[in-house]
């Protein structure tokens, strides 16, 4: 948790800032968003590689190394924006998503260090860490106020928060190095090769479902998350602190029901909350379908927010119970290739359906996905029926 709410403090700092670099460093606003946008097509291409190093290699010296690279790319960012190097700053904003990318698999680290009842509630904890990062990442970007200790210096404004950030990652190195036992979740060479076939795994509807709430969650949050500023600033003429309160309740939203996920996944099992994050999900499209007022983003977002909590936690927890030890590297890897890909999809989507199509055809532009999972959670429930 400590090392994992360090290394995601990465995510919020360049969201915040990213935007802002970008408009300053190129000449062109309309490269204003490609640093944030390398940050998530980073993090969705270095998912299945870091998976496999891992499997190959074992966690401690992959996910170790990870951070080390983050820190390199983390004082790449500060000199880049010292030396107004656009393409730089982009290039070490796409590093620090490869590095996200492997802190996105500490969650099946720590879910195998427990027993098989255990691991909802592990899942859920873990994003615990999600709400530090949250205020973290922001909080980074007050160090620019130090630039007046250097009167003698021309500091940009992102030369000692991505410095800090360098040094968060760093200390999230020393962490793993210290609490990964040597050769621990290594995977033998003879065996990371072996396991049942692609074909074979696939005959499992509870991995169908692992899958699909976990990717459906992330691409439909990530989407309609990515839009609300936009709409809100724009078609509502809302300010944007207005809007800064709406995204960051959605983000405790999203975080804070870890407290309890876990205990209700125990008590009412994977199905039922999946089928109540989708209940959650359909609330949330109400609410936005319902006005552009300040008071239907914020129930709705906080509604997202709780939704995919309840869809990522069941279906993280329920794909630990789908694979065998040999199946881990290349399960996981697929299962975090296809949530981060679809998310990078959707987040950079998002804006152009949003100017297509309006806030209201953006919302009704989900229901698909959302369909696409209610019919996987009917699969599901049938072929338990069937088994009994």
């Amino acid at each position: 948790m400590a090392a994992q709410a360090l290394a995601l403090s990465a995510a919020p700092l360049i969201v915040l800032t990213g935007g802002l670099a970008g408009a300053r460093l190129h000449p062109d606003p309309a490269f204003a968003t490609l640093p944030v946008a390398a940050l998530i097509i980073g993090m969705a291409a270095a998912v299945w590689p870091v998976a496999q190093m891992a499997n190959r290699f074992g966690r401690r010296p992959v996910f170790v190394f990870m951070m080390l690279l983050g820190v390199v790319a983390a004082l790449m960012a500060s000199a880049s924006d010292w030396s107004g190097s656009f393409w730089g700053f982009t290039a070490s904003t796409f590093l620090l998503g490869a590095t996200g990318a492997a802190v996105q698999q500490f969650r099946f680290l720590a879910m195998e260090a427990v027993a098989v009842e255990e691991r909802a509630g592990v899942a859920s904890r873990l994003l615990l860490a999600g709400l530090v990062s949250a205020f973290l990442g922001p909080e980074l970007s007050r160090l620019s106020r130090w630039s007046a200790q250097f009167p003698d210096l021309v500091l940009p404004d992102l030369v000692l928060p991505f410095a800090g950030l360098a040094l968060c990652l760093l200390l999230a190195a020393v962490i793993l190095w210290w609490v990964i036992p040597s050769g621990r979740n290594q995977i033998a060479t003879s065996e990371a090769h072996g396991g049942r076939s692609w074909s074979e795994l696939f005959r499992q509807p509870k991995l169908w479902l692992a899958m699909a709430s976990a990717s459906i969650g992330y691409a439909v949050m990530a989407y309609v998350m990515t839009a609300t500023p936009l709409s809100m600033t724009g078609a509502a003429q809302l300010d944007l602190a207005q809007a800064r309160w709406v995204i960051q309740s959605h983000i405790i939203a999203m975080f804070l029901p870890s407290l309890f996920t876990g205990l209700l996944i125990r008590r009412f099992g994977f199905q039922a909350i999946i089928f109540t994050g989708l209940l959650f999900m359909l609330a949330t499209l109400v609410m936005a379908l319902a006005g552009i007022m300040l008071l239907h983003y914020w129930v709705s977002l906080v509604l997202l927010g709780i939704g995919w909590n309840f869809l990522f936690v069941s279906g993280t927890a329920l794909l630990g119970e789908c694979y065998r030890p040999e199946e881990a590297g290349r399960v996981q890897g697929l299962n975090d290739s296809l949530i981060f890909g679809i998310q990078a999809v959707a987040s950079l989507g998002s804006g152009m359906v949003l100017l297509m199509l309006g806030w209201n055809g953006l919302i009704l532009s989900t229901l698909p996905a959302l369909s696409v999972l209610v019919l996987i959670l009917l699969w599901n429930r049938l072929q338990r029926r069937t088994a009994y």
